[in-house]
């Protein structure tokens, strides 16, 4: 398993970017050509390659709040694979493309598929991505050094290392267990002597009181339209976060996800290199795919020797029956007014208790907001009129009946135009909803504290938290007509 070719970028705030390293690998180009036949696509030159990366970043044409490239509904983001679309001669997409930045630099990097691409071949089978990640984590600590601040001449002299430096931890583009490099990466704690490898994750050793957290968070996005035309879409993505101080140069430390009896099984998991083994079935199920009832459902164990730092365990998503608010949004437009009607209903089996919650109503490409005569049967409603926007503030409780309404209505009758926007136009208007519910998660999914199971010489202290909150979450005008582009994040 290798990779194609390999780019350090500098990137400035004030959007300057160069290429600062690059490095090809012409064995490896060549498999990949033999492999994907006449199919293939070669990589581009450098200055194509840095503008493709940077527009796929979101990181170019800051002026350009839709790119096609990026933006369309049918292209779907596989994080943290990156697709390049190549025009020109060799037209095509370069996949998968992994990158992660910190500080001024990006680190990216072409790994090689030797499966056909068609169908595309998830993530979790192919190891090369798992490589490639930790070879860019491993040359991110080289070039950074463990916990310390960017120093623009260190990293340059460490930059000028970095083709002796790859021909020891990656020949001929084949990425071997990184090692750690150089005085920068010295641990602040000395590691002690013994048979035990210190892997490439592992920048020193704990000392001190020994202490696991474990952090749940489900992120549920959803686009409701209230039309029989449209059918609503959602879904949730979940992360496992740890922060392990354990003492020992390689600790095991296992973490148990569990779901209740009639939970959706878990899909599309990602795990951190540090994981030590893992049941095959965990890997193979996947969102794309038909669920037919029988893919496994649990317990879901990850045994690992973690990191000093805190780290992602691991990701999901889940395929729950029903979003956790369920909305309607109706504008009618009188004149130089609009009634506005909305309501919310909190489904039953979420936990009616949150850390806030907030409804945002935008009303784009219009005058600035006169006079707003709004009423709701809970909360309070505040007005930024040079923003033409109403925020609904339900608070840490829906009432009783777990549902809430706001009517009134709105003239504009500002001297000037309010704030525009690309997408919203004319009645296409939408409400956002801003939540955060601790302790429960949206497929049920939890850590038990007792099943954390830490193997050292001192007992640790074990932590254990949930929380579920919305991303994207918008409810639109359905006596409008929503753009296509709005769902391109839900596919």
């Amino acid at each position: 398993m290798s990779l194609r070719a390999l780019w350090i970028i500098s990137y400035e705030k004030d959007g300057n970017a160069s290429i600062r390293f690059s490095r090809r690998f012409s064995t490896v180009e060549h498999r990949a050509k033999c492999l994907a036949g006449p199919s293939y696509v070669a990589v581009p030159e450098e200055s194509v390659v840095l503008q493709l990366l940077l527009t796929e970043l979101g990181l170019s044409d800051p002026d350009r709040s839709f790119v096609a490239l990026r933006d369309d509904c049918l292209h779907r983001q596989r994080s943290p694979a990156l697709e390049l679309h190549v025009d020109g001669p060799g037209k095509g997409i370069l996949w998968p493309m992994l990158a992660i930045s910190q500080g001024p630099l990006i680190l990216a990097c072409l790994c090689l598929v030797d499966a056909p691409l068609e169908p595309r071949p998830p993530l979790a089978n192919l190891l090369s991505v798992s490589q490639g990640l930790s070879l860019l984590a491993g040359l991110q600590t080289f070039l950074f050094g463990s916990g310390s601040k960017p120093d623009s001449e260190g990293i340059a002299s460490r930059l000028a290392m970095l083709p002796s430096i790859l021909l020891q931890v990656c020949p001929l583009g084949t990425p071997l267990d990184v090692p750690v490099l150089g005085a920068s990466n010295t641990p602040t704690v000395p590691v002690p002597a013994g048979n035990q490898k210190q892997p490439a994750w592992k920048t020193g050793v704990h000392r001190g009181r020994a202490v696991v957290n474990v952090a749940l968070k489900e992120t549920v996005r959803s686009m409701q339209y209230g039309q029989r035309s449209r059918q609503d879409l959602w879904d949730v993505y979940g992360t496992v976060t740890c922060k392990c101080e354990v003492e020992g140069v390689l600790p095991n430390v296992t973490v148990t996800l569990t779901l209740p009896p009639n939970g959706s099984p878990l899909q599309d998991i990602l795990v951190h290199p540090c994981v030590t083994s893992l049941d095959s079935n965990i890997l193979t199920a996947c969102s794309v795919d038909n669920c037919d009832g029988s893919a496994f459902s649990g317990p879901y164990k990850f045994p690992f020797s973690p990191p000093l730092e805190p780290f992602r365990l691991c990701s999901y998503t889940s395929q729950v029956p029903v979003p956790p608010i369920l909305g309607s949004y109706q504008l009618r437009e009188e004149e130089n007014q609009l009634c506005v009607s909305v309501n919310l209903k909190l489904h039953e089996s979420v936990k009616n208790s949150f850390e806030y919650c907030e409804a945002h109503l935008p009303f784009f490409n219009r005058d600035l907001m006169g006079a707003v005569d709004v009423k709701v049967s809970s909360g309070q409603v505040d007005t930024s009129k040079e923003k033409n926007l109403l925020v609904w503030t339900l608070g840490q409780r829906f009432p009783k009946s777990r549902e809430v309404k706001m009517e009134g209505r709105i003239t504009f009758s500002g001297p000037t135009p309010g704030p525009t926007d690309p997408i919203c136009t004319q009645l296409t208007a939408y409400v956002k909803l801003y939540f955060k519910v601790p302790d429960i998660t949206l497929s049920g999914c939890c850590v038990d504290q007792h099943s954390v199971q830490v193997y050292s010489a001192a007992k640790p202290r074990i932590v254990t938290s949930r929380d579920l909150q919305s991303k994207e979450y918008f409810i639109w005008n359905s006596t409008g007509c929503a753009p296509v582009s709005s769902v391109q994040m839900m596919l």
